[in-house]
């Protein structure tokens, strides 16, 4: 039996920025080795793959090297696919229940808006070696479950940071989110997001990393809302909301290309 997937390009309007994502819709559950494999084979930042349950759909998400626990773009991705593609209207709420619990997805206003956990800042703690892996000195660095989030000083700074990737890798964490406020307007701050021990680089839009970096600038810039741009070579813009214990994350999406996988799982 073939499986239906797509590739959409996620946190964007338009096609060949963003950030791409498989999706690989199953009728069952899949072995996980099968899963890895296609996701090593697609070779994008994350491959969700999404079966139907009661009640919404159980969504995992895999890089090419590891099944991770949070990401917010595939997500994205796999909502736009099920009302683009009329397996759901258009006006129904999704509920994916994943490994970071219950996440939704409704459409609000043009965008697609994401229900999810904050993440906010657990623990400061010292990072030695941050600066050389960076190539820059920074203003703070503390961490939550999954990420390092620095301020750098100054978007300048930020946009032209060239990461040592095999010093960033020493690091035990999914990734380091470097973060500063913007100058570029109309946003609110501007972040580039690092995770080489999941064997992506650089990751050119990253939803999850914005459950913590919305918390951090809620706190410092006195507002819950934000739009922000990931500075990325793809690039990308969030909207973000803070309310409570959760993260709503907005964004549009773009269908790249559909086929089928031929083998079978």
């Amino acid at each position: 039996m073939s499986t239906p997937i797509y590739q959409v390009d996620a946190f964007t309007d338009k096609p060949f920025a963003g950030n791409p994502a498989a999706v690989c819709i199953l009728e069952a559950p899949a072995d996980e080795k099968w899963m890895q494999n296609v996701a090593r084979e697609m070779n994008l930042s994350e491959t969700a793959f999404i079966c139907p349950e009661a009640d919404g759909f159980r969504l995992r998400w895999f890089t090419p090297a590891v099944e991770v626990d949070l990401c917010g773009h595939a997500t994205l991705a796999t909502a736009h696919i099920l009302w683009e593609t009329g397996r759901l209207p258009a006006a129904k709420e999704i509920h994916f229940f994943t490994r970071s619990g219950l996440l939704k997805a409704k459409r609000r206003d043009d965008f697609i808006e994401l229900d999810f956990p904050e993440k906010a800042e657990e623990s400061t703690v010292a990072l030695p070696g941050i600066s050389e892996a960076l190539g820059t000195g920074f203003r703070y660095v503390c961490k939550n479950k999954f990420d390092y989030l620095v301020e750098i000083e100054e978007e300048d700074i930020l946009r032209n940071l060239k990461p040592d990737f095999q010093k960033l890798c020493q690091i035990t964490a999914r990734g380091i989110i470097a973060t500063s406020r913007a100058k570029t307007r109309p946003y609110d701050f501007i972040s580039r997001f690092f995770a080489p021990r999941v064997g992506i680089n650089e990751d050119p839009v990253t939803g999850s990393a914005h459950c913590f970096l919305g918390p951090y600038w809620a706190k410092r810039l006195g507002k819950k809302e934000f739009l922000a741009y990931q500075a990325s070579a793809r690039g990308g813009e969030i909207r973000v909301r803070v309310a409570g214990e959760r993260v709503f994350l907005g964004g549009k999406a773009v269908t790249v290309f559909s086929g089928t996988l031929l083998v079978e799982n």
